[in-house]
């Protein structure tokens, strides 16, 4: 527990952990401040290379074609990412220039599906330019995609959001309320008082995926040199990934809604990932000839 006198910006109370100025800047640039999110992001897309271009050496690939395919998908996965997430947030954007919209990043506004839908067809365009298998790339990258993803989560915890709703379970998280984003009214309603700060106290959602990505990162890395037909790989992810973004966006409350369904835009979308996953596996096993005995 903290000491009476101070007040953490970030506490897990019941694990007895509190992290005192959580800075959200890392550092300035000629008077433009570069936020700490950004940093993350950029390191997971840097491990995600690392990762990839390893295991292409150790299978005799060539390195340089998972360098140009990141040279072509970060901007490809940015370009998904934002227009996934302006696309189910619209009325924030309708009326305003697409470009000045679009480029606002510092207004908040990436949702992952849409990277993903990005640098799988990043994947599309290398395969075809260089003639390789896009289940070679898709199944080399695949681990990649989660190291990615979970260092890049963490860029949430310095920006205080990406959170669910209140909760007292063991990882129980409280953020200074004058500091977390988008606060839904139902989490201020349960907020504590403590230390003399107002505090909300959530599920850290983003915590909660990075445990379960690295889980499954683990399990696909080691489930590859056993893979059955080529594209297994990056199926299981779609799979595993769909499934564990279906409940974790269950507990969020920055959910972006699917129109005017009321129904959450990537829970749908992970609905798809795993029956589209479903069927495409078992159809690779159906196809994978069966050795004759001798």
């Amino acid at each position: 527990m903290p000491p009476d006198n101070v007040a953490p910006d970030i506490w897990f109370p019941n694990l007895g952990i509190y992290f005192e100025n959580v800075p959200q800047h890392a550092f300035s640039v000629f008077g433009f401040e570069i936020y700490m999110y950004a940093l993350f992001i950029v390191a997971g897309i840097a491990a995600a290379y690392f990762l990839a271009a390893w295991y292409a050496g150790r299978t005799g690939q060539n390195k340089e074609d998972y360098l140009d395919l990141l040279l072509l998908g970060v901007p490809m996965a940015v370009l998904g990412l934002r227009i996934y997430f302006m696309v189910f947030n619209w009325d924030n954007y309708a009326g305003q220039p697409f470009l000045r919209a679009f480029f606002n990043f510092r207004g908040g506004g990436l949702a992952i599906y849409g990277g993903i839908i990005g640098a799988l067809l990043a994947g599309v365009i290398i395969g075809l330019k260089k003639g390789i298998p896009f289940t070679t790339l898709t199944d080399t990258c695949a681990p990649s995609l989660l190291l990615g993803q979970i260092i890049g989560r963490m860029g949430n915890f310095f920006n205080r959001e990406a959170f669910g709703s209140f909760t007292n379970n063991l990882f129980a998280m409280r953020i200074r309320a004058d500091q977390a984003r988008a606060i839904r009214s139902d989490v201020m309603e349960e907020a504590i008082t403590a230390h003399g700060v107002l505090y909300i106290q959530v599920h850290p959602t983003f915590l909660y995926e990075m445990f379960f990505n690295f889980i499954l990162m683990v399990l696909i890395m080691l489930y590859r040199p056993h893979k059955k037909f080529a594209g297994e790989v990056i199926l299981l992810y779609t799979l595993g990934y769909g499934i564990i973004r279906f409940f974790i966006e269950g507990l969020r409350t920055d959910q972006l809604m699917f129109f005017d369904t009321g129904l959450p835009a990537s829970q749908i979308m992970s609905v798809v990932f795993v029956v589209v996953s479903v069927v495409l596996i078992i159809f690779g096993h159906m196809k994978r000839p069966i050795p004759r005995r001798k």
